[in-house]
Order: structure tokens, then sequence, then C-alpha cells
């Protein structure tokens, strides 16, 4: 299976949608995505990854070095993941969660959510 990352803007928020699987293989991919958006100004980024169907270490590394480029630019990174009642919740989430790093992102249940600078992240 391949990644797919379609880009979007809401409410001044580069929207990158995430669908497939992130991999040694495909994951770079998503890094020269978030690279590209940062380069043309964009330091406010949503990760959609609502699509992902497996992720594996070197997407979990994706994660963790965008979330070091938007701080380091002080831009902000948020993640959209499946509520927690969602079918077979989110893979992403259960990864983060068993390799401990879940705390380090700003989480958000769905788009809207993640845009509105009033709405709060979900727990760790």
């Amino acid at each position: 299976m391949t990644l797919r990352v379609t880009e979007g803007k809401q409410r001044g928020w580069a929207v990158l949608r995430v669908s497939g699987e992130m991999d040694l293989v495909t994951s770079p991919v998503l890094r020269q995505r978030v690279h590209d958006a940062v380069a043309d100004g964009r330091h406010d980024i949503v990760l959609d990854l609502s699509g992902v169907l497996f992720c594996d270490s070197s997407g979990v590394g994706v994660l963790i070095a965008t979330r070091r480029l938007m701080r380091s630019c002080q831009g902000r990174l948020r993640l959209i993941l499946p509520a927690q009642g969602a079918v077979d919740g989110s893979h992403v989430n259960r990864v983060l969660g068993a390799l401990g790093v879940r705390r380090l992102f700003d989480v958000y249940p769905d788009v809207s959510a993640a845009v509105d600078d009033e709405s709060s992240s979900l727990s760790a």
C-alpha cells in the first residue's frame, strides 16, 4: 500500500490529510510535504491521520521530527486521530501510546476541533 497526502487550508491552518501506510518506504513522503508547507510559510499544521492504517517506527520518527520542526519555527502542530470509541480505534494512537510518545502531541478528534483555537486537545 502507498501513502497519500492531500493538502487543504482551514481557518489559517494547513491541513494535511494522510491515508495509507506510514512505513520506512512511504513516510519520507509525509516528511517532504511537511517541509514543503513550512518552506511556503505555513507554520500552523494539522496532520489528519485518521486514514492511516499502519504506522511503524519510521512513521513515528517523522511525526517526532515534524514536532521538532514546528517548534523550531515557532509553529503549531496538531494531530487528528479517531475518537477512542471509533471502530478499532486508531492504529497510530495505539502505536504512539505503546511507545510512550503520545503525550508529546496535541491530539484532536477532528479537523474542526483542531483549527478552533478555543478547543482543547484530548488528554494523553
